[in-house]
This record gives structure tokens, C-alpha cells and sequence, in this order.
């Protein structure tokens, strides 16, 4: 649509209803670009229908029943969609999965899909990582995590999870017994290398087979109690600009892509 020799783009944003969704919506008004939004959330009575232009509410069905791919067909069709934003992570590894149809229908604002499904699994990536790995174990006996990453505490994390969800500190035996057992068998258990005080965020946008806009912004960070980041400071730091560019020589993301990581000393280790 052309309005004033301008060109009008319809952007539907996920997770309207969740402050990363709001936030994405946020910075589309700012950029004062003519844009329509399409919001998308599974709660209808969240905020995204009175922050967006249109809003559509997911369907109650289980995403991998057939109705729900058939609502994304449909939607992003009917609404016109040029470019999807999705601003929660289960949004994103749908979208992932479902890559080869939805992208015959629209653009979709998406890392590669290779790279969103190494990124999952914490064990995977940190075998890329190489040398920058935080040591860890998947060994269900304690004695046998003491002898590799040495004495407590110890961390426990899921593979597969964001947000510092599940991850426990673990002191002793007692401890491993007990939160090995609730989370199954998809866990790591790794040493803790650095302090809060030394834990950073970078951000960076990728433009495919290793290449980068140049520079990442480095954060140092302190996470709040619900995962996410509370308190960041902007950094310069030769040491991790060149671990962060050779991580994307390595990994060759597409768009906009974050690493954590932790100094210990001067060691630098990617979270």
C-alpha cells in the first residue's frame, strides 16, 4: 500500500501480550516508518489489540495439531504480512520448524533455522564453542562430576531452556539427588567459572556466512530474580569484540543474534 509516494508494510509481532512483543512494537512506532502492525498473542484480553493496528488471537489447539499451522497460513495471507516478528521463543522455534512453508507466503525475521536449532541445545553448542566452553558434564553420578569439574558448588541446567529457568546450585549430594532426579535426563552439570559482577550481554546483526555490521554492543549485566536482564552497563572490551566475531565467523547468524558470556580472570567463557 503507497500513501504519499510512501510504501506502507505490514509487520505482525508475536507475544504482544509479553514485554519483548510490547517492546518490538514500541520500535516500530518509534522508527516513524509507515508501518501497519498485526499482533499475535493467545490471550485476547492482553494489550496487543490496543497497541497494534490489528490483532489476532491464537487458536486453542496444540501447535502441532494441523489447525494451527493452517491459522499462520491463513493469517499471514489475509492480513498481507510482508515481515513476522516473533517476540517470544516458542514463536520462534515454530516459525523454524515450519520455515520452508511460511516463508513461500512471507519474510520471516528469523536466524537460520540450522543455527536457532544448535542454539536449543546447550551441550551441542558449547561442542561448537570449542575452547570457550564453561566445563561441564552429562554425568548422572556426583562423584563423577566432582572428579571432572572439580568441588561444589556445581550448577545443574537443563540443555534446553532460556531465562534461567531450572538452573539450581548444587552443594553437595544431597542436592544432585534431588534436582537430578525432577529434571529427568535432558542435564548438564557445569562448573562456575566468574561472578555475577563479570557476566555480559552482546548483541550483534549478522548478515550471513560470517559477516557482521560492525560493532556488537557489549553489556555488562546483572539478571533479575525472573531471568532476564535488570541492570546493563555499556562496555568496551577488545577481548570480547574479537570472542564475539569469531563466534559469528564460526556460526554465520542472520540478523540480530546475542551471546552471554563470563570472565573469569581473563578468561572469557560463553553462558
Amino acid at each position: 500500500m503507497s500513501t504519499d509516494n510512501q510504501t506502507w508494510v505490514t509487520v505482525l509481532v508475536t507475544g504482544v501480550g509479553a514485554i519483548i512483543g510490547q517492546g518490538i512494537v514500541t520500535c516500530l512506532r518509534a522508527a516513524n516508518r509507515p508501518v501497519r502492525i498485526v499482533g499475535v498473542d493467545r490471550n485476547p484480553e492482553c494489550l496487543g489489540p490496543v497497541l497494534c493496528d490489528a490483532f489476532r488471537a491464537k487458536p486453542d489447539v496444540d501447535e502441532s495439531e494441523p489447525a494451527y499451522i493452517q491459522f499462520w497460513e491463513r493469517l499471514v495471507v489475509e492480513e498481507s504480512v510482508d515481515l513476522v516478528l516473533p517476540g517470544i521463543e516458542e514463536d520462534m522455534f515454530f516459525l523454524a520448524a515450519h520455515h520452508e512453508v511460511l516463508s513461500e507466503r512471507t519474510v520471516l525475521g528469523l536466524n537460520t533455522p540450522a543455527l536457532i536449532d544448535l542454539a536449543r541445545d546447550k551441550w551441542r553448542l558449547a561442542e561448537v564453542a570449542g575452547g570457550m566452553t564453561i566445563p561441564a558434564t552429562l554425568s548422572w553420578n556426583w562423584d563423577e562430576c566432582v572428579a571432572e569439574l572439580g568441588p561444589a558448588p556445581l550448577l545443574l541446567k537443563p540443555r534446553r531452556g532460556s531465562g534461567s529457568r531450572g538452573i539450581v546450585r548444587l552443594e553437595n549430594e544431597t542436592d544432585f539427588e534431588y534436582w537430578a532426579g525432577r529434571a529427568g535426563t535432558d542435564f548438564m552439570v557445569q562448573k562456575i567459572v566468574g561472578t555475577d559482577e563479570q557476566e555480559f550481554t552482546v548483541g550483534l546483526f549478522g548478515l550471513g556466512e560470517g559477516r557482521v555490521v560492525p560493532p556488537p554492543i557489549l553489556l555488562r549485566r546483572r539478571l533479575s530474580s525472573a531471568g532476564n536482564t535488570q541492570y546493563a552497563e555499556v562496555v568496551n572490551d577488545d577481548a570480547l569484540t574479537e570472542a564475539v566475531q569469531g563466534l559469528a565467523k564460526q556460526l554465520k547468524p542472520v540478523g540480530p543474534t546475542n551471546f552471554q558470556f563470563r570472565k573469569d580472570e581473563d578468561r572469557i567463557y560463553l553462558l
